[in-house]
Protein backbone atom coordinates (compact mmCIF):
# COMPACT_ATOMS: atom_id res chain seq x y z
CA UNK A 1 0.00 0.00 0.00
CA UNK A 2 1.23 2.75 -1.27
CA UNK A 3 1.67 6.33 0.80
CA UNK A 4 2.20 9.51 -0.95
CA UNK A 5 2.85 11.53 1.91
CA UNK A 6 4.82 9.18 4.51
CA UNK A 7 4.16 10.06 8.27
CA UNK A 8 7.84 10.28 9.99
CA UNK A 9 7.05 7.41 12.70
CA UNK A 10 4.75 4.02 12.36
CA UNK A 11 3.23 4.88 16.12
CA UNK A 12 1.12 2.30 16.98
CA UNK A 13 -2.50 2.64 17.93
CA UNK A 14 -3.73 3.65 21.09
CA UNK A 15 -6.64 2.02 22.86
CA UNK A 16 -8.66 4.55 24.43
CA UNK A 17 -12.48 4.20 26.56
CA UNK A 18 -15.14 4.61 24.12
CA UNK A 19 -18.87 4.26 24.29
CA UNK A 20 -19.23 1.22 21.41
CA UNK A 21 -22.37 -0.59 21.12
CA UNK A 22 -22.08 -4.13 19.57
CA UNK A 23 -22.07 -4.33 15.87
CA UNK A 24 -25.51 -5.57 15.02
CA UNK A 25 -26.32 -7.08 11.30
CA UNK A 26 -29.70 -6.73 10.38
CA UNK A 27 -31.64 -9.49 9.48
CA UNK A 28 -35.23 -8.22 8.45
CA UNK A 29 -35.66 -6.70 4.70
CA UNK A 30 -32.70 -4.94 4.78
CA UNK A 31 -29.31 -6.99 4.18
CA UNK A 32 -26.56 -6.83 6.08
CA UNK A 33 -24.54 -4.39 4.63
CA UNK A 34 -26.88 -1.23 5.62
CA UNK A 35 -26.71 0.64 9.08
CA UNK A 36 -28.66 3.08 10.50
CA UNK A 37 -28.70 6.01 12.89
CA UNK A 38 -30.74 7.21 15.23
CA UNK A 39 -32.91 10.62 15.01
CA UNK A 40 -31.03 12.82 17.41
CA UNK A 41 -32.70 15.31 19.76
CA UNK A 42 -33.37 18.70 18.23
CA UNK A 43 -30.77 20.51 21.26
CA UNK A 44 -27.56 21.52 19.76
CA UNK A 45 -25.24 18.90 21.04
CA UNK A 46 -21.46 18.22 20.70
CA UNK A 47 -19.99 15.34 18.15
CA UNK A 48 -19.61 13.14 20.84
CA UNK A 49 -22.11 13.95 23.13
CA UNK A 50 -24.51 13.46 19.73
CA UNK A 51 -22.68 9.79 18.73
CA UNK A 52 -22.49 8.26 22.45
CA UNK A 53 -24.63 5.64 21.32
CA UNK A 54 -23.08 4.81 18.28
CA UNK A 55 -20.64 2.38 17.21
CA UNK A 56 -16.82 3.47 17.14
CA UNK A 57 -13.86 1.37 17.25
CA UNK A 58 -11.58 1.49 20.42
CA UNK A 59 -8.39 2.49 18.26
CA UNK A 60 -7.14 5.83 18.03
CA UNK A 61 -4.87 6.15 15.18
CA UNK A 62 -2.05 9.13 14.04
CA UNK A 63 -2.79 10.82 10.72
CA UNK A 64 -0.89 13.15 8.48
CA UNK A 65 -2.49 15.78 6.46
CA UNK A 66 -1.01 15.55 2.75
CA UNK A 67 -3.24 17.59 0.61
CA UNK A 68 -5.69 20.81 1.18
CA UNK A 69 -7.90 21.45 -2.12
CA UNK A 70 -10.42 24.40 -1.50
CA UNK A 71 -13.43 22.32 -2.62
CA UNK A 72 -15.88 24.99 -2.64
CA UNK A 73 -15.93 28.62 -1.28
CA UNK A 74 -16.68 27.15 2.15
CA UNK A 75 -15.61 23.63 2.20
CA UNK A 76 -11.86 22.50 2.39
CA UNK A 77 -10.88 19.25 1.62
CA UNK A 78 -8.10 17.45 3.57
CA UNK A 79 -6.23 14.42 2.16
CA UNK A 80 -5.01 12.87 5.13
CA UNK A 81 -2.03 9.61 5.17
CA UNK A 82 -3.08 7.41 7.81
CA UNK A 83 -1.96 4.48 9.83
CA UNK A 84 -1.79 0.63 8.09
CA UNK A 85 -4.00 -0.36 10.53
CA UNK A 86 -6.97 2.38 10.05
CA UNK A 87 -10.18 1.35 8.20
CA UNK A 88 -13.49 2.33 7.46
CA UNK A 89 -16.75 1.35 5.83
CA UNK A 90 -18.38 3.95 3.33
CA UNK A 91 -20.63 6.31 5.30
CA UNK A 92 -18.72 6.16 8.37
CA UNK A 93 -17.07 9.13 9.71
CA UNK A 94 -14.14 10.07 12.60
CA UNK A 95 -13.86 11.39 15.84
CA UNK A 96 -10.91 14.14 14.86
CA UNK A 97 -8.77 14.67 17.77
CA UNK A 98 -6.65 18.17 17.18
CA UNK A 99 -3.37 18.49 19.73
CA UNK A 100 -4.07 21.31 21.52
CA UNK A 101 -7.82 21.48 20.95
CA UNK A 102 -10.24 20.61 23.86
CA UNK A 103 -13.19 20.04 21.43
CA UNK A 104 -13.04 16.38 19.26
CA UNK A 105 -14.46 17.43 15.81
CA UNK A 106 -16.63 15.19 13.47
CA UNK A 107 -16.32 14.33 10.29
CA UNK A 108 -17.76 11.99 7.51
CA UNK A 109 -15.12 10.78 5.09
CA UNK A 110 -15.74 11.58 1.83
CA UNK A 111 -13.41 9.05 0.28
CA UNK A 112 -13.80 5.30 -0.83
CA UNK A 113 -12.47 2.30 1.59
CA UNK A 114 -11.03 1.54 -2.29
CA UNK A 115 -8.88 4.74 -1.95
CA UNK A 116 -7.42 3.33 1.50
CA UNK A 117 -6.22 0.42 0.04
CA UNK A 118 -4.65 1.80 -2.81
CA UNK A 119 -2.96 4.67 -1.46
CA UNK A 120 -3.33 4.46 2.15
CA UNK A 121 -5.07 8.20 2.27
CA UNK A 122 -8.47 9.20 3.83
CA UNK A 123 -10.20 12.42 2.26
CA UNK A 124 -12.61 15.01 4.45
CA UNK A 125 -14.39 17.37 3.59
CA UNK A 126 -15.36 20.35 6.28
CA UNK A 127 -17.39 23.41 5.95
CA UNK A 128 -16.21 26.66 7.37
CA UNK A 129 -18.20 26.94 10.79
CA UNK A 130 -16.62 28.79 13.98
CA UNK A 131 -16.82 25.31 15.97
CA UNK A 132 -13.34 24.99 17.23
CA UNK A 133 -12.16 21.78 14.84
CA UNK A 134 -13.90 23.25 11.73
CA UNK A 135 -12.42 26.52 12.27
CA UNK A 136 -9.22 24.53 13.06
CA UNK A 137 -9.16 23.40 9.48
CA UNK A 138 -9.82 26.36 7.53
CA UNK A 139 -7.54 28.60 9.50
CA UNK A 140 -4.30 26.76 10.85
CA UNK A 141 -4.51 23.63 9.32
CA UNK A 142 -1.44 23.08 6.89
CA UNK A 143 -0.11 20.26 4.71
CA UNK A 144 2.14 18.18 7.38
CA UNK A 145 0.08 18.91 10.89
CA UNK A 146 -0.64 15.95 12.60
CA UNK A 147 -4.11 14.87 13.93
CA UNK A 148 -5.16 11.75 15.19
CA UNK A 149 -8.78 9.79 14.05
CA UNK A 150 -11.11 7.36 15.66
CA UNK A 151 -13.82 5.57 13.56
CA UNK A 152 -17.26 5.38 14.32
CA UNK A 153 -20.85 5.43 13.03
CA UNK A 154 -23.42 2.87 12.75
CA UNK A 155 -24.62 4.61 8.90
CA UNK A 156 -22.88 2.35 5.95
CA UNK A 157 -22.68 0.72 3.16
CA UNK A 158 -20.72 -2.59 3.04
CA UNK A 159 -22.11 -5.29 0.98
CA UNK A 160 -20.39 -8.46 0.75
CA UNK A 161 -20.18 -11.00 -2.41
CA UNK A 162 -23.03 -13.13 -0.70
CA UNK A 163 -25.73 -10.40 -0.39
CA UNK A 164 -28.80 -9.70 -2.62
CA UNK A 165 -29.04 -6.56 -4.38
CA UNK A 166 -30.61 -3.57 -3.58
CA UNK A 167 -31.07 -0.26 -5.42
CA UNK A 168 -29.53 3.06 -3.89
CA UNK A 169 -31.40 6.19 -3.47
CA UNK A 170 -28.94 8.58 -2.06
CA UNK A 171 -30.49 11.78 -1.05
CA UNK A 172 -28.17 14.54 0.43
CA UNK A 173 -28.86 18.07 1.05
CA UNK A 174 -25.87 20.40 1.33
CA UNK A 175 -22.19 19.11 3.33
CA UNK A 176 -24.21 15.97 3.79
CA UNK A 177 -23.03 14.84 0.56
CA UNK A 178 -19.87 13.99 2.49
CA UNK A 179 -21.07 10.12 3.55
CA UNK A 180 -22.80 9.57 0.18
CA UNK A 181 -19.91 10.19 -1.88
CA UNK A 182 -18.17 7.91 0.05
CA UNK A 183 -21.07 5.33 -0.98
CA UNK A 184 -21.33 6.08 -4.36
CA UNK A 185 -17.33 5.70 -4.97
CA UNK A 186 -17.87 2.47 -3.00
CA UNK A 187 -20.60 1.67 -5.25
CA UNK A 188 -18.12 2.02 -8.83
CA UNK A 189 -15.11 0.45 -7.05
CA UNK A 190 -17.38 -2.47 -5.97
CA UNK A 191 -18.54 -2.35 -10.14
CA UNK A 192 -14.82 -1.72 -11.56
CA UNK A 193 -13.94 -5.15 -9.42
CA UNK A 194 -16.86 -6.55 -10.82
CA UNK A 195 -15.59 -5.86 -14.76
CA UNK A 196 -12.68 -7.26 -13.58
CA UNK A 197 -14.10 -10.36 -12.22
CA UNK A 198 -16.80 -10.94 -14.76
CA UNK A 199 -19.58 -9.73 -12.68
CA UNK A 200 -19.14 -12.58 -9.97
CA UNK A 201 -18.52 -10.99 -7.31
CA UNK A 202 -20.86 -8.39 -6.05
CA UNK A 203 -24.55 -8.08 -6.85
CA UNK A 204 -24.84 -4.05 -7.83
CA UNK A 205 -28.12 -2.81 -8.35
CA UNK A 206 -28.83 0.76 -9.65
CA UNK A 207 -27.82 3.68 -7.55
CA UNK A 208 -29.69 7.77 -8.10
CA UNK A 209 -28.12 10.45 -6.24
CA UNK A 210 -30.31 13.22 -5.57
CA UNK A 211 -28.44 16.27 -4.31
CA UNK A 212 -29.75 19.66 -3.59
CA UNK A 213 -27.18 22.54 -2.57
CA UNK A 214 -27.68 26.71 -3.09
CA UNK A 215 -26.18 27.18 -6.07
CA UNK A 216 -23.85 25.10 -8.69
CA UNK A 217 -20.70 26.31 -6.91
CA UNK A 218 -21.65 24.79 -3.76
CA UNK A 219 -22.33 21.10 -5.26
CA UNK A 220 -19.17 19.27 -3.53
CA UNK A 221 -17.22 16.76 -6.20
CA UNK A 222 -19.96 17.54 -9.07
CA UNK A 223 -17.41 16.75 -11.79
CA UNK A 224 -16.37 12.82 -9.82
CA UNK A 225 -19.96 12.35 -10.00
CA UNK A 226 -21.08 13.22 -13.30
CA UNK A 227 -17.82 11.10 -14.60
CA UNK A 228 -19.19 8.27 -12.26
CA UNK A 229 -22.48 8.17 -14.08
CA UNK A 230 -21.26 8.99 -17.28
CA UNK A 231 -18.91 6.12 -16.57
CA UNK A 232 -21.74 3.53 -15.25
CA UNK A 233 -25.29 5.09 -17.46
CA UNK A 234 -26.91 1.61 -16.82
CA UNK A 235 -26.20 1.63 -13.10
CA UNK A 236 -25.47 5.03 -11.80
CA UNK A 237 -27.72 8.13 -12.45
CA UNK A 238 -27.69 11.62 -10.70
CA UNK A 239 -30.24 15.45 -10.49
CA UNK A 240 -28.44 18.31 -8.90
CA UNK A 241 -31.52 20.67 -7.28
CA UNK A 242 -30.00 24.27 -7.09
CA UNK A 243 -32.08 26.21 -5.10
CA UNK A 244 -30.79 30.00 -5.32
CA UNK A 245 -28.84 29.87 -8.99
CA UNK A 246 -28.00 33.19 -10.76
CA UNK A 247 -25.56 32.41 -12.69
CA UNK A 248 -25.63 30.50 -16.18
CA UNK A 249 -25.06 26.85 -15.37
CA UNK A 250 -21.97 24.65 -16.85
CA UNK A 251 -23.02 22.90 -20.05
CA UNK A 252 -21.11 20.09 -18.75
CA UNK A 253 -23.50 19.63 -15.36
CA UNK A 254 -26.91 21.04 -17.65
CA UNK A 255 -28.09 17.64 -18.18
CA UNK A 256 -27.92 16.94 -14.51
CA UNK A 257 -29.48 20.20 -13.14
CA UNK A 258 -32.81 20.89 -12.19
CA UNK A 259 -34.07 24.20 -10.41
CA UNK A 260 -35.95 23.78 -7.35
CA UNK A 261 -36.18 21.17 -3.92
CA UNK A 262 -36.65 17.63 -4.59
CA UNK A 263 -39.56 16.57 -5.72
CA UNK A 264 -42.13 13.31 -4.48
CA UNK A 265 -41.83 12.59 -8.70
CA UNK A 266 -38.60 12.41 -8.85
CA UNK A 267 -38.20 10.13 -5.55
CA UNK A 268 -41.27 7.80 -6.70
CA UNK A 269 -39.68 7.40 -9.89
CA UNK A 270 -36.74 5.81 -8.08
CA UNK A 271 -38.46 4.01 -5.00
CA UNK A 272 -39.02 0.23 -5.75
CA UNK A 273 -40.60 -0.70 -2.20
CA UNK A 274 -38.92 -4.44 -2.31
CA UNK A 275 -36.00 -3.57 -3.79
CA UNK A 276 -34.89 0.14 -2.91
CA UNK A 277 -32.74 0.98 0.31
CA UNK A 278 -32.59 4.93 0.88
CA UNK A 279 -29.37 6.90 2.77
CA UNK A 280 -30.13 10.58 3.69
CA UNK A 281 -28.06 12.58 5.02
CA UNK A 282 -28.79 16.89 5.28
CA UNK A 283 -30.48 19.19 7.62
CA UNK A 284 -32.90 18.05 9.75
CA UNK A 285 -35.84 19.36 8.52
CA UNK A 286 -34.81 18.14 5.15
CA UNK A 287 -34.30 14.21 6.64
CA UNK A 288 -37.65 14.71 8.09
CA UNK A 289 -39.93 15.74 5.18
CA UNK A 290 -38.30 13.15 2.54
CA UNK A 291 -38.35 10.44 5.27
CA UNK A 292 -42.27 11.19 5.15
CA UNK A 293 -42.66 11.60 1.29
CA UNK A 294 -40.65 8.02 1.23
CA UNK A 295 -42.99 6.20 3.60
CA UNK A 296 -45.72 7.78 1.89
CA UNK A 297 -44.42 6.68 -1.33
CA UNK A 298 -44.37 2.70 0.46
CA UNK A 299 -40.72 2.56 0.97
CA UNK A 300 -40.65 0.85 4.49
CA UNK A 301 -39.41 2.71 7.38
CA UNK A 302 -36.27 0.06 8.00
CA UNK A 303 -35.39 0.98 4.59
CA UNK A 304 -34.56 4.89 5.12
CA UNK A 305 -31.55 4.85 6.79
CA UNK A 306 -30.08 8.36 8.11
CA UNK A 307 -27.36 10.58 8.95
CA UNK A 308 -28.03 13.73 11.03
CA UNK A 309 -25.20 15.97 12.32
CA UNK A 310 -27.07 19.44 12.66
Amino acid sequence: MSVPCILTSAARSLTLPAPAAALLRCRALVPACIRRRNMSSKRQMDHLERTANNYRQNDLYPAQVCGIINESETVKRLRLAVHPDFNFKAGQWVDFFIPGLEKVGGFSMCSSPGLLQREGVIELAVKYSKHPPAHWVHTMCTVGSRVAMRVGGNFFFDPLPSDPSVDLLLVAGGVGINPLYSILLHTADLLHLNHASDGQDYHIGSTHLCYSAKNTQELLFKDTIVDVCREFPDKVSCNFHVTKESTDVDPHLQPFVSCGRITKVELQAHVDPQRTVCYLCGPPPMIEAISQTLVDLGLPQDRILFEKWW
